[in-house]
């Protein structure tokens, strides 16, 4: 069941996460994974297995709380990150997470990546009553604060994104015929159900959709299989391995269909580039971060204080990789809220500043583009540009647009 559905419509870089006052509460108090001294937080993260290239994001996470932390912590708290590795494998991360909440006694778990792998501990981290915040995947059960109030998602939803694309195809390629590459679990049926109901009643035009398991070896048979359909649009909702693969086939088949590529692997570094620059021109996607990549931001004082974090804190990660930015993003967010909590460093006290964020500015998500949250609105990020891949970075074009309840 999908609540608060999102529907989009056309429409100074923030302080220092360290640098705001302190906030002073009459008393502490804590809960497990927090004391005068420390706050420990939990994340889960494939790096290793089919979706190793998402083993950015945990790095880049990992990286931004050593920057925190040399920075005197929050609050005069250092934050210890203890990062897993689940392989993406969903049985691994319960786990992974039963050890976070049991043995190693985290406040919360942060930016758990994964559909399937967040899916597996969803019920159990809201029995447990642990925040399961931010976590690092865009399906639209993450907004569903009644029946799961101690999960909240951090990214646009899957769903709108679908429904974004298809409406863009309607408007823009004449007498579309669509052919759609999805990964069979959650996360790509999320995407699949959003595109249908931005189709509507032209859902026909669909004229071919595969699937493929996360742990077969290419996509190539799948892709010819569209190519042979007759469709001059391809929907590629694919994790960034068999996204780069269908785009590289794409373009070894001399098909030219319109392309759009899920946000998820829009990475330059991880997708674009190992595709081929000569084979991505032109494919469409949706943003809300900049990209490290393109020189429109090079002067922007959030890029700046981007890179200056990525020379020192994670040298050896390529800035081209965009799971560094999203790390980073989302990491900005986090101690933003752990600041929030000021000395009452309670579970209950993380998910009331999670869920009190009012056009909240985060470093480097688009202009126009802020976090808002309320104990019944549980998608933090409700908007988004679209852009077109030319030359080796991303250019973006049109509004911001912004989602509201419907």
């Amino acid at each position: 069941m999908r609540t608060n559905r999102r529907t989009f419509m056309g429409g100074a870089s923030a302080a220092a996460v360290l640098g705001a006052p302190h906030i002073a509460l009459s008393q502490k108090k804590y809960d497990d994974g927090a004391s005068d001294t420390e706050i420990k937080i939990g994340h889960t993260c494939p790096y290793s297995g089919p979706a190793s290239a998402y083993g950015v994001n945990g790095k880049a996470v990992v990286a931004f709380f050593d920057m925190i932390n040399d920075q005197g912590g929050i609050n005069g708290r250092k934050v210890k990150v203890i990062s897993l590795d689940d392989g993406y494998n969903p049985s691994k991360t319960v786990e992974c997470i039963r050890q976070l909440v049991e043995q190693d006694k985290v406040l919360c778990t942060h930016n758990t990546l994964g559909t399937a792998t967040n899916t597996a501990v969803h019920k159990y981290m809201n029995q447990k009553k642990v925040p399961h915040l931010y976590v690092a995947t865009g399906a639209s059960k993450w907004g569903d604060p009644a029946r799961f109030p101690w999960t909240m998602g951090y990214q646009p939803d899957y769903h709108t994104e679908g429904a974004i694309y298809a409406k863009h195809i309607l408007a823009n390629v004449k007498d579309p015929k669509i052919g759609v590459l999805m990964q069979n679990d959650d996360y790509g049926k999320d995407y699949w159900e959003g595109f249908k109901e931005g189709l509507g009643k032209q859902g026909s035009l669909v004229v071919k959709h595969v699937t493929y398991e996360i742990n077969e070896p290419t996509v190539d048979s799948q892709i010819i299989q569209l190519k042979s359909s007759g469709a001059n649009v391809f929907f590629n909702i694919a994790t960034p391995k068999f996204a780069a693969q269908a785009m590289r086939k794409v373009a070894d088949l001399g098909w030219k269909p319109v392309q759009y590529v899920n946000n998820v692997s829009a990475s330059v570094g991880t997708v674009m580039k190992p595709a081929g620059f000569d084979n991505v021109q032109g494919i469409l996607t949706a943003a809300y971060t900049m990209d490290a990549t393109d020189p429109n931001w090079e002067n922007h004082e959030d890029m700046k204080g981007f890179k200056a974090f990525m020379s020192k804190y994670h040298p050896t990660a390529h800035i081209a990789d965009n799971g560094n930015m999203n790390g980073y993003t989302v990491s900005r967010l986090m101690a933003e809220t752990l600041r929030r909590c000021g000395d009452e460093l309670t579970r209950a006290n993380v998910m009331k500043q999670a869920a009190s964020f009012k056009n909240y500015r985060v470093p480097c998500l688009l202009p126009g583009i802020t976090v808002s949250t309320s104990p019944t609105d549980y998608f933090p990020i409700q908007a988004v540009q679209l852009q077109r891949f030319k030359g080796q970075t991303w250019e973006l074009f049109g509004d911001v647009m912004h989602a509201e309840s419907s």
